[in-house]
């Protein structure tokens, strides 16, 4: 949802799924919308807290968020007789195809159908 004469939005996502976002009309509205969220943080948190019944999420890392927007990166440290690729160690499958023959390959780990995702090492 935004508001009419929005001209800037920032949205947070805190580590336990909360949602805030801040609209403004203008650079003013926005430094005032940022100070005041600023000094509201620590009510935020606790209120998230307290609704979630105490349970708060683990602190994002730094490897869950570049997975999570898949960037590139060092691959992982790969097993012996494993792949990988510049998204990190490949995901070894296999399956039947639909004439019925046997495969397997090494899969990239990004998510299917990103647009830079390596295409499969197939075992043979």
């Amino acid at each position: 949802m935004s508001v009419d004469g929005t001209k800037f939005q920032v949205n947070y996502k805190l580590p336990d799924g909360t949602l805030v976002n801040l609209y403004a009309k203008d650079v003013k509205d926005l430094e005032t919308g940022l100070t005041d969220l600023s000094m509201v943080s620590t009510l935020i948190k606790s209120t998230s807290r307290e609704l979630s019944g105490g349970v708060q999420a683990p602190a994002p890392t730094a490897e869950g968020i570049k997975q999570q927007f898949n960037a590139p990166g060092a691959p992982a440290a790969e097993a012996p007789g494993s792949k990988g690729c510049k998204h990190g160690a490949m995901n070894y499958k296999e399956g039947v195809n639909a004439a019925g023959k046997a495969w397997r390959a090494y899969m990239c780990p990004a998510p299917k159908g990103a647009p830079d995702q390596c295409e499969p090492i197939w075992v043979r």
